[in-house]
Parts: structure tokens; C-alpha cells; sequence
């Protein structure tokens, strides 16, 4: 029992190492759906982010809880190298009487990130579980190296955001086929904007608006799921995550609406999983996102933006909507040590088109991912993982509202690349 004890207590710390220097280098872009990641762990990813019905790995926590004591004795590591391609484009000539845009075409710089993901889970005795997920969420990043805002003061333009979560899991079963899982979750912002000064005029704090450097913030919520099977082969899952409250980014507090609030909003998930033969499994899931309940997302930029300052309570946001995302996928394994996914998503892209000149700095249009990923046993207690994830392009055009009617349009557009490598180690 005490040589038990001793082993699980190394490889826990073996775990801590890698999670701490995970987090020294951790930035949190990945394919999305708004800003919310598609999928999470890299098989998770295979299957377009669906999975709250199915578990598959110690970072199940990240879409159902209740799915980690399915899991028994294991730890997950996976690395993704994502590509995305941003671009705006702004037709016709500022009128001079409003707050226009240089006309053209401008990419952002940054193409590359390299983002972690972690997961750990332990059996506790034969009903119940203690996990750890670590995973990001990110998209809204961006940076112009130009003049965006058609003043001769701005030499570029974009954002830095970035969060990560960390979330302790228990899960029970109820029954054989049937479990509950709470995480508690704890999550970390950072955050940078450049070149905003230009709007001082419209803010409640002029100083804190742009070019302050990485300011950090910090916050808590929960996320709570049940699994089970309902009829023969078909698992249904659902989970909720509750609104997560963050601290403000006080260097942004002219910026963002409530003082620089960016709490991360609600959302829910609901799946199944049919296993059709024993070696071919289909899932579906639908996932709800709550963008509109966050007010430095949801605000709309106009009225706002005349009638409130910048960082007030009802100042500019982003104006997002509540984004709806469905996602497909099949898992088929076509010998002990080989299993085949592939995964489709769609979700319509949360961006109103009234809503553009804000979202230059945050251009999350895109709808459409499909993926496909592979697993390759190693041994009894290794596996490899491989995935890639193609976001399809997407534009949203609009007109500049803050320029004369009629005056500009700007035309919103990204892509994405993915390609995600994991390691799993059963014990």
C-alpha cells in the first residue's frame, strides 16, 4: 500500500513539473469558435470538439466533467501548432468629418503559437475519480504592423489576449453506466492592446485605454456534467459551465465596459455518443456560448459609444451575439493499435455586421472546422496522437459607423491552420 502511495505520489510530481513549465511559455490562440476553442485535448480536437458523451482522455474535464471517472489512471500531454490568417480590408476614402480608416488591405503579423495542453486523472477507488485539466481558450489576437485608425500617431495596431484554466475534477458513478462530475475552475488573463489612443476622446479614462503593457487578471467558476448511458450503446452527456467572474484589467479600465471587466460568459453542452459496433462510435454534440451576457463582449458599439464613455457600464463592446455550435464526429478503430477520427463543426460566427470597426482588433468569423485525427497504441499503456484541423475561410462585411454613412465598408476575414501532436501515459 505505502509503495502504492510513494509511486502515485512521484508521478504526481513528474505531472506538477510539466504543468509549471507548461505555464512559463503557454499563450492561448487555437482554432475557435468565437473565441472559444473548437476542441480541447488533441483527441478531443480529432473529432471536431465533440465528446461530452464520449471520454477519452484526462482532459475530458474541459467538456464533461463526469466523463474523468470513466478514465481510470492516466496523463495527457498535447502540443498544437496553429496558423491563423487575419485580415481586414477597408474600401473607400474617410470623409474627414469621422473616424475613418486607411484604405487597403492589411494582414496581421502573427501567424504562429504554440499552445499546451495538459490533463491528469487518478482513480480513487472503483466509483469515483480525481482529475486535473489544464487547457486555454484564444483567437482574439492580432497585430497590424500599420497605420489602422488613419492617425499619424498609430505605427500599429492589435491585441494580446490570453486565458488559461485549470481545473481540479471529482466524478463519481452513480450507477455502472451513470456518473456526475464537478470541476471547479480557475482561470488567468492577460491581456495587451496598442494603438487605441486614438479613441481617448470616447473614453472614461484616456490613460487606460491602450499601450500599457500586459496587464493580468484572475477569477473562478464552475463547471458540473452527468454521463450515462440512456439505451443500449447511447450515451447522452451534458454540462453547464457557469459565468467565470474575473478581476479587472486595471491598465484597460478606459477600455473595456465596467472599468475593465472580461468576465468569460456561460455556456452549456449537451451530446451523444452511438456506439454502432464495438470498433465504430458517431457522436454529436451542440454547445451554447453566452457572449451577449458579458458586457465588454456583448455591448453593441453604437448607440454606446455616443450616449456612454469607454469603460462605463453600458461603454462599447464588441457587440458580439450567442453563438450556437454543432459538431459531428466518427471514431473508428481498425486494429488494437490503431484509431482513425474525424470531425465537422458549425457555428454561425457570433460578429453582427453592424459591429465592425471594433472587431478589426477581435475578427472571430469563423464557422466552419473540419478535422482528422489519429491514434497509435504504443505498448499496453502508451499512445501517440495526431491531429489536424482545417477552419475554413470566412468574411463579414460591414459598413464604418463611425465615419459618414456610406462613406467605408470593412470587410472582416480569417482562416486556420492546426496541426496537434499528443502523448498519453496509462498507469
Amino acid at each position: 500500500m505505502k509503495k502504492k502511495i510513494f509511486q502515485s505520489f512521484k508521478r504526481f510530481m513528474i505531472f506538477s513539473v510539466v504543468v509549471m513549465t507548461a505555464l512559463s511559455f503557454v499563450a492561448t490562440a487555437s482554432a475557435t469558435n468565437g473565441y472559444f476553442s473548437h476542441g480541447y485535448s488533441t483527441k478531443n480536437k480529432a473529432l471536431a470538439g465533440a465528446g461530452t458523451a464520449l471520454p477519452l482522455d484526462s482532459l475530458a474535464a474541459s467538456t464533461n466533467p463526469a466523463g474523468m471517472v470513466f478514465m481510470g489512471d492516466r496523463i495527457d500531454l498535447g502540443i498544437s501548432f496553429f496558423n491563423p490568417n487575419r485580415e481586414y480590408t477597408v474600401k473607400g476614402n474617410p470623409s474627414g468629418f469621422g473616424f475613418g480608416f486607411a484604405p487597403g488591405t492589411y494582414e496581421s503579423d502573427s501567424r504562429w503559437f504554440i499552445i499546451p495542453s495538459l490533463g491528469g486523472n487518478w482513480k480513487l477507488d472503483e466509483k469515483s475519480s480525481l482529475g486535473i485539466s489544464i487547457y486555454g481558450n484564444g483567437g482574439m489576437n492580432t497585430d497590424y504592423p500599420t497605420n489602422t485608425y488613419y492617425d499619424s500617431s498609430v505605427s500599429s495596431t492589435g491585441i494580446d489576449l490570453m486565458q488559461l484554466f485549470i481545473a481540479p475534477t471529482y466524478a463519481r458513478k452513480l450507477y455502472p453506466k451513470h456518473a456526475v462530475g464537478i470541476s471547479p475552475i480557475f482561470a488567468y488573463q492577460s491581456f495587451e492592446q496598442l494603438g487605441l489612443q486614438t479613441l481617448g476622446v470616447y473614453s472614461s479614462n484616456s490613460e487606460h485605454i491602450a499601450n500599457n503593457g500586459h496587464d493580468d487578471s484572475y477569477g473562478y467558476g464552475a463547471r458540473i456534467g452527468y454521463l450515462g448511458e440512456v439505451l443500449p450503446n447511447l450515451n447522452f452527456g451534458a454540462s453547464y459551465q457557469t459565468k467565470i467572474y474575473m478581476s479587472r484589467f486595471e491598465e484597460y479600465e478606459g477600455l473595456f465596459a465596467e472599468q475593465g471587466d472580461f468576465d468569460i460568459p456561460a455556456n452549456w453542452t449537451v451530446g451523444l455518443a452511438f456506439t454502432a459496433t464495438p470498433d465504430l462510435i458517431f457522436v454529436f454534440d451542440v454547445q451554447q456560448i453566452y457572449y451577449s451576457d458579458v458586457n465588454s463582449v456583448g455591448n453593441p458599439m453604437l448607440p454606446n459609444l455616443t450616449n456612454s464613455k469607454l469603460g462605463n457600464n453600458n461603454g462599447s463592446g464588441f457587440g458580439w451575439d450567442d453563438m450556437t455550435v454543432y459538431k459531428a464526429g466518427v471514431q473508428w478503430k481498425s486494429s488494437p493499435d490503431w484509431t482513425w477520427r474525424a470531425g465537422y463543426s458549425y457555428g454561425e460566427q457570433p460578429i453582427p455586421e453592424s459591429e465592425m470597426p471594433f472587431n478589426i482588433l477581435a475578427p472571430g468569423v469563423i464557422e466552419q472546422h473540419a478535422t482528422a485525427g489519429v491514434t497509435k497504441k504504443i505498448g499496453e499503456d502508451q499512445e501517440l496522437d495526431l491531429t489536424v484541423t482545417r477552419a475554413f475561410s470566412n468574411s463579414v462585411k460591414g459598413p464604418n459607423k463611425l465615419d459618414v454613412p456610406g462613406q467605408q465598408t470593412i470587410e472582416l476575414t480569417m482562416d486556420q491552420w492546426e496541426i496537434t501532436l499528443g502523448y498519453a501515459w496509462k498507469f
